[in-house]
């Protein structure tokens, strides 16, 4: 091998040198840049006690909120707007979930999955496409679960700490038969609502309660310019129910904050209130509909019709996927249809229930005695008839109804129904009260500056 004269080989080390040195060079100042200009991945926008709330979370929720709002056909405010409102939402929520956790509440996947299984079935789709649907949508999958946990989560610390704390006296029931009875027919008459609430915190000052009392005046000056309720709603309201456009749905006036029938029985149907005041802030209502209850009134007795009906009830879980517990119950129509079998007979082979052993015997059932969704299916049907597949949060239902009759209701039951009538008169206000105070003891530190990056 020639071997490299000396100078020559000096020459191409030195240059060598030169290039890795610049190389050097530029890479150190591209850290350095790099450095004095860092790419914002996430930001803080608040604190809630010992936890942040972030930009990205708050995006990540506003897409759900979104993707619900169109769903429902709801139209959406302004984004800016619709994030202010959805902030104050997750500072509330996540009061809410840290309370939840220091009370042992946990949500199992078993229960997670059934519920999406659910929604997945409202949305005429399978599992793996209303995943898909969702990630085309840019919502990822594991968000949307941990959003809809999150709901469940806070549904049964509602239970917790509002609902089995409210307590209703006896003396209170005696004054509420005593004021009903009186009433002539048409006095239960179901009303369809929505509401916005402007919330006023718990001691107010004279500044704070003003400041309140202009923004529900602000909200009723846009509905009086034709603004569509629902949207303002969404704007507007600090109820639980403002991303669903305010809507509270039908209730019977005895099931009802009195404030709210006091307001509603002056109002035709499609009309709004005046801006109310009650003890949680100011109310704007507005009557979307009336219709008859069942209950009647007959020669000063109180007289109620009863449903003697079965099911065959198939639940669904992670082995039983929804469109699984529906094909079965298909089928088992269709036996029944073509008298290949006796009813009672396939719910004690194939029902997930307690009344499976009494042939799916529900006894006698009372308006109220069942969730809304098998209550709606069982007064359609006619005595012999069996329903179709019916979902409710239990799973699928087969329905029969046996026979129908009217008659007086006993003492027992009128205490009974009085009951449930004031804790669903109460409940709504002692849960937005709750509300109130939990937000009100919340430590909340606003990020103002990243706020106003992101409106």
């Amino acid at each position: 091998m020639k071997m490299m004269n000396a100078p020559i080989l000096m020459k191409l080390i030195a240059t060598l040198l030169v290039s890795s040195l610049l190389t050097t060079a530029s890479i150190t100042k591209a850290q350095e840049k790099s450095k004095q200009q860092p790419v914002l991945v996430d930001t803080i926008i608040a604190v809630v006690n010992s936890e942040v709330i972030t930009l990205k979370e708050l995006e990540d929720r506003l897409k759900l909120i979104e993707r619900r709002m169109q769903r429902e056909k709801i139209q959406m405010p302004a984004r800016d707007v619709l994030k202010g409102q959805l902030l104050e939402r997750m500072i509330v929520n996540r009061a809410q979930m840290q309370l939840a956790k220091e009370s042992g509440i946990r949500i199992d996947d078993i229960m997670l999955d059934r519920s999406v299984a659910r929604i997945a079935e409202q949305n005429n789709l399978s599992i793996q496409s209303f995943r898909d649907q969702l990630e085309k949508d840019g919502i990822p999958f594991s968000r949307f679960r941990e959003e809809i946990r999150e709901e469940i989560t806070l549904q049964r610390l509602r239970e917790k700490e509002v609902d089995n704390k409210l307590q209703i006296s006896e003396s209170e029931i005696d004054n509420f038969l005593a004021a009903s009875a009186g009433k002539t027919q048409g006095a239960e008459d179901e009303i369809n609502i929505a509401h916005i609430l402007v919330r006023v915190p718990e001691n107010a000052s004279a500044q704070q309660i003003a400041d309140r009392r202009q923004r529900a005046e602000t909200a009723m000056a846009q509905l009086k310019s034709g603004g569509d309720f629902a949207k303002i709603a969404a704007s507007f309201s600090d109820a639980s129910d403002a991303m669903a456009g305010g809507l509270i749905g039908w209730r019977s006036q005895s099931r009802l904050p009195q404030l709210y029938v006091e307001v509603t029985e002056k109002l035709a149907p499609n009309e709004v209130s005046a801006v109310v005041r009650s003890a949680n802030g100011f109310h704007i209502l507005k009557l979307l509909g009336k219709r008859s209850a069942s209950e009647v009134q007959s020669g000063g007795a109180r007289m109620v019709q009863q449903t003697k009906a079965r099911h065959i009830l198939i639940k669904v879980n992670q082995v039983v996927p929804a469109s699984e517990a529906k094909r079965k119950l298909t089928e088992l129509k269709t036996r029944l249809n073509n008298k290949a079998a006796k009813f009672e007979d396939l719910a004690k082979l194939y029902s997930n229930d307690l009344s499976a052993s009494k042939g799916g015997d529900l006894g006698w059932v009372y308006p109220g005695d069942t969730v809304p969704e098998f209550e709606r299916a069982m007064n359609a049907l006619q005595p012999g008839q069996v329903s179709e597949p019916v979902e409710s949060p239990f799973g699928y239902h087969l329905i029969q109804v046996v026979e129908r009759k009217t008659e007086e209701i006993s003492r027992e039951r009128l205490r009974l129904t009085a009951r449930q009538a004031l804790r669903d008169r109460k409940l709504e206000e002692a849960y937005e009260d709750w509300l109130r105070q939990l937000r009100d003891r919340a430590y909340v530190e606003y990020r103002q500056d990243e706020i106003n990056q992101i409106r």
